[in-house]
């Protein structure tokens, strides 16, 4: 087993790509790729969770808070796809069969599974059984295009502190990591914040840690990240957060400064992509700490994709 332990998402991201970049060559579906079996990695402060690496690597943090509140509101529903156009090619019918929320908050139409673990805990909280179960094979051998990587969560409550595990089948690094260890964590402080506990260590078990050879060249130039700044406290209380992550999701105002963050993000974005580019920046500016930060860098690499793109077309037409 390979170990790795970082302070932030960022030092963890840096860590990570530098040991896929240097795996075994593999062709998983006939997809170029350099892989590391059994990686275990460690996030000692699991609040900085998010990741800004320009210019290799930026990502969109509205994607990252919509899919976040997507998982935990137990949803499938396709309004995903207004913050990742991309994931309707992983879809069946519309529907991405893989989708973690139905499993996480409706297993087989009958077990809140989030819910169930803070009860366990609660009744007992020295208990191992504290477990999120997301693969499942009875839908996951029937050939959707979509299958979890993610195992499950376990949750451990120790000393007053809430540690949490993550189990996944596979990672990919350069694309999925950033925007799954966003989710993971935000689970992860809620949880704690549910028991009345301090946020422990987040620990992510990784079966094959992979990055596609389409991604090395941008690997190669990630020279330097800066450490995640630790992000607002998202803690709410369980009863009425289904209403909070509605009022989220439809980008309202919460009354509660780090989900008001959160909402505010999708706010922005959406104006972006109804090509208000001007009010988008002015809602970003307004949001304060790392995802603000983040947004504004978003939209400066839009800007830059497009100037590209621009210089390219010019370009083929001379």
């Amino acid at each position: 087993m390979t170990n790795l332990t970082a302070d932030s998402v960022a030092e963890l991201f840096v860590g990570a790509v530098s040991l896929a970049k240097n795996g075994e060559k593999v062709s998983p579906r006939g997809m170029e790729t350099r892989e590391v079996l059994d990686v275990h990695m460690r996030l000692t402060q699991p609040r900085a969770r998010l990741l800004y690496a320009p210019p290799s690597r930026v990502i969109n943090p509205a994607f990252a808070v919509a899919e976040t509140v997507w998982h935990l509101s137990g949803s499938d529903a396709p309004w995903i796809f207004d913050y990742n156009a991309q994931l309707r090619k992983f879809a069946d019918d519309g529907v991405l069969r893989g989708a973690y929320g139905p499993r996480m908050r409706n297993w087989a139409g009958k077990v809140d599974q989030l819910h169930r673990v803070v009860e366990i805990l609660k009744e007992d909280p020295d208990s191992r059984r504290a477990l999120i179960q997301l693969y499942d094979p009875a839908q996951d051998a029937a050939g959707h295009k979509d299958v979890p990587c993610t195992l499950g969560f376990r949750f451990h409550l120790r000393g007053g502190r809430l540690h949490m595990s993550t189990t996944m089948r596979g990672q990919d690094v350069w694309i999925g990591m950033p925007y799954d260890l966003f989710f993971y964590t935000t689970l992860h402080e809620l949880v704690a914040g549910w028991l009345d506990a301090e946020v422990g260590e987040y620990h992510h078990h990784v079966g094959s840690l992979h990055i596609y050879d389409r991604h090395l060249d941008d690997a190669d130039g990630l020279l330097e990240v800066t450490a995640s700044a630790v992000m607002p406290e998202l803690t709410t209380k369980w009863e009425g957060f289904g209403d909070l992550l509605d009022q989220v999701e439809a980008r309202d105002v919460t009354g509660h400064p780090g989900w008001d963050a959160m909402a505010a993000t999708m706010r922005s974005y959406r104006l972006w992509k109804d090509g208000l580019h001007e009010q988008a920046w002015r809602v970003a500016d307004t949001i304060n700490g790392p995802l603000g930060q983040a947004l504004v860098g978003w939209y400066g690499e839009l800007d830059r994709r497009a100037k590209a793109s621009a210089r390219r077309v010019e370009a083929a037409a001379r």
